[in-house]
């Protein structure tokens, strides 16, 4: 049915100012022609101020979940503000069918001096629950926020893993009928993360519906079906949830940009990935062949450089592993001129995602540097392994089962 939806947003934007001083006089401004009934014009953008999002529009049909991701400052959160009413639109319409319970922010509707059984109640009446519901469900919070003998202490003592926890627990039981969640979910540790998971797998079958803003790809491609993917302000995907993390890395690639520094006495020229049959390519299955070459420039002879490749997630930018000449006694003697380095990788067994490469040609005390290049080439991993982490390790299973 068209009209089957619990959340609808049409051509919405929402602008900020970068100076406290000039947001406040425009505040007064617009509060001023607006009780005179003039038009604060709020679709134009004024000295310091900026779209957070421009010309949003998306639907979420209820009982779905729906991932929101995209680079810091795409306007993730603030769609997720606009939709729990902190913040009105500027231009545009929103559409919200049914109670909305929010986590937006790491203690949020929590008073620091009251404990964490008084905030139970605080922040159930701000999630428009009675207090006969929080009673009722009160032992299950308490069990599922698994905050132990803090529960009488005050919130000012918890730490951020335990107001999450406390927090997600109240909102995901006061039966909204929308539920909105931001990253926070991160801070979290394993054993709540896979309780959330579980949870979140619930209400979306019990029919609410849920927005779900994360840089945890595992969790996105878990609990979330669909996603929308925010690039500077602008929705540029809504669709399947693997097809929209493809199209989020490659947004993180085209941010990045290298440059050269060191001594100098040697410059990295280029850097190439190759096949096993030396062909240039980016994209790889898991468990090819892959031969990384640094092309070299020397003014002068220089003695035994050594010559490190450092590969870095694309998605959090974390090293996941590094590879030197001088730790594998590797020794290329004197060199001079123009020339290449091959590192080869027999078995290239890291999961689907992109990868940046760095590349460092070190003075052979091992510290100095004669150049470094980070960002200098990105290789990208496809496959469909449903794996968590980054490596795939081969395997084979076994039992003593009797047949």
């Amino acid at each position: 049915m068209e009209n089957d939806f619990s959340i609808k947003v049409e051509n919405v934007s929402k602008k900020y100012c970068k100076s406290l001083k000039r947001s406040m006089l425009y505040g007064v401004k617009d509060i001023a022609r607006n009780s005179l009934g003039l038009s604060s014009n709020s679709h134009i953008l004024r000295k310091d101020e900026f779209w957070a999002v421009e010309d949003i529009s998306f639907e979420v049909k209820k009982g779905e979940t729906l991932g929101i991701i995209g680079p810091n400052g795409a306007g993730k959160t603030t769609i997720l503000k606009l939709l729990n009413g902190i913040f009105w639109p500027d231009k545009g319409k929103i559409t919200i069918k049914g109670k909305v319970g929010a986590l937006i922010a790491v203690g949020a509707g929590f008073h620091p001096m009251l404990t964490g059984r008084e905030n139970i109640y605080l922040n159930g009446a701000i999630l428009g629950m009675s207090r006969h519901e929080v009673n009722r469900k009160f032992d299950t919070i308490v069990e599922f926020a698994d905050i132990g003998d803090f529960l009488d202490t005050p919130v000012k003592f918890y730490s951020s893993g335990m107001f999450v926890r406390l927090g997600f627990s109240i909102a995901s039981h006061s039966a909204a009928d929308i539920l909105l969640i931001d990253e926070i979910l991160a801070v979290g540790d394993l054993s709540f993360r896979a309780k959330c998971r579980k949870l979140i797998k619930d209400l979306s079958r019990k029919g609410v519906t849920i927005i779900l803003i994360t840089h945890n790809m595992h969790m996105l491609s878990y609990v979330c079906e669909n996603s929308l993917v925010l690039v500077d302000s602008k929705v540029v995907y809504r669709g399947r949830t693997d097809e929209a993390i493809d199209i989020y890395r490659s947004s993180l690639e085209g941010k990045q940009s290298y440059y050269h520094n060191g001594t100098g006495e040697i410059k990295i020229e280029k850097l190439e990935i190759l096949d096993s049959k030396n062909n240039p390519r980016t994209d790889f299955e898991i468990g090819e062949k892959v031969k990384i070459r640094v092309y070299y420039k020397s003014s002068k002879n220089i003695e035994n450089p050594i010559f490190n490749i450092a590969i870095y997630r694309g998605d959090k930018y974390e090293v996941v592993t590094g590879m030197r000449t001088d730790f594998d006694k590797i020794n290329f003697g004197i060199i001079k001129g123009t020339g290449f380095v091959d590192l080869e990788i027999e078995s290239f067994n890291l999961l689907p995602n992109n990868y940046i490469i760095n590349t460092t040609i070190y003075h052979n005390d091992g510290f100095a540097f004669y150049d470094r290049i980070e960002r200098v080439a990105r290789l990208k991993v496809v496959g469909g392994k449903k794996i968590n982490g980054t490596t795939y390790l081969s395997h084979t299973w076994s039992s003593n089962k009797k047949y």
